[in-house]
């Protein structure tokens, strides 16, 4: 008898075509009050979850007795309760792997367009309002040669740095757990303490992971430790970062601008002051969205699932700890 697997994000037919050869497979379309219930009537069959985007508590989970496996559609992990889900031997898989590239060109993309001003400028063409030569109080900032700051050297903040250095001829520094040196021989890069890089980047990039420790890492202390030329990048979760803080610093000029990919509450309130500021380029959480990042995203996740219900080892499992082999 084939597993049940429950899907609450769309695959492409080939995807599908895949998953219903191996298990009998529910699909939920959509996450609104419909399909949530779809999926609460689900879970006392499914042997196997798939998706993103859905914080799967313990209230939720504990309505699936024989859940051996869930594929996370994302590298971040932060929408699951591990403990909880080691202690019933359930796998939890990621795709740490597939998005690192598109994700760096996100950041990157952020850092050009922030220190250009690119959207202010092209808004004001749109608007109609280049009728004059640009002159000083519009110019933006040079990249190149300028210092990259990278909080968090995971597989992100290395394709950045590679951006940075070989691309536009920048000097890394980067902070993270412990220092790094493969990545500071390949990439000419410096360790600095948070307050260090803090107080020497032209741009300060957050990559890190969204966990306990790194909840609000970024506040009104740090901003202050910005010079007002720096331009602040988040490409990783908007909790890592007081918010309010953030737009302070933006308002006052403690520091010059802001390219935001993330966000405390996402989808971003229409009323945020964030949307209000010229020198915030705000964009909807795109990091890995391009065609074909998310085929392979998915792909991962659908190899990880399949694995992990044939009784084998996933090869993106986060906790290690529940795997009985």
């Amino acid at each position: 008898m084939k597993k049940q697997v429950v899907l609450y994000k769309k695959l492409s037919p080939l995807l599908m075509a895949r998953l219903h050869e191996q298990v009998e497979v529910t699909l939920i379309e959509n996450l609104d009050a419909e399909g949530l219930a779809k999926l609460r009537d689900a879970l006392p069959r499914a042997h196997g979850l798939l998706g993103a985007s859905l914080k799967l508590d313990a209230e939720l989970l504990d309505l699936a007795p024989d859940l051996q496996a869930i594929a996370s559609v994302s590298v971040g992990v932060d929408n699951y309760d591990i403990d909880y889900l080691t202690e019933r031997r359930i796998l939890l898989s990621n795709t740490p792997d597939v998005l690192t590239e598109t994700t760096a060109d996100t950041g990157f993309a952020l850092i050009l367009a922030t220190a250009r001003r690119v959207v202010e400028l092209a808004n004001l063409v749109r608007a109609g309002q280049w009728n004059r030569n640009i002159g000083p109080a519009h110019f933006g900032s040079d990249v190149h040669g300028k210092t990259l700051g990278i909080i968090g050297m995971g597989r992100i903040g290395e394709a950045l740095a590679q951006r940075g250095h070989f691309g536009f001829g920048m000097p890394v520094i980067y902070h993270s757990q412990s220092p790094k040196p493969a990545v500071e021989q390949r990439f000419d890069a410096h360790y600095r303490s948070l307050p260090e890089l803090l107080q020497q980047a032209d741009f300060v990039c957050l990559t890190l992971p969204l966990t306990a420790a790194t909840q609000g890492l970024i506040g009104a202390e740090q901003f202050a430790l910005m010079r007002p030329e720096t331009i602040f990048i988040n490409i990783s979760r908007g909790k890592v970062v007081d918010e309010a803080a953030l737009i302070e610093a933006l308002r006052t000029g403690r520091i010059r601008a802001a390219g935001l990919d993330v966000f405390d509450h996402e989808p971003l309130n229409q009323d945020s002051p964030l949307l209000q500021l010229n020198n915030v380029v705000a964009t909807p959480h795109i990091g890995s969205a391009t065609h074909e990042t998310r085929e392979a995203m998915a792909r991962c996740a659908v190899d990880n699932l399949l694995a992990a219900l044939a009784g084998e080892r996933p090869a993106n499992l986060v906790n290690a700890l529940a795997w009985k082999g």
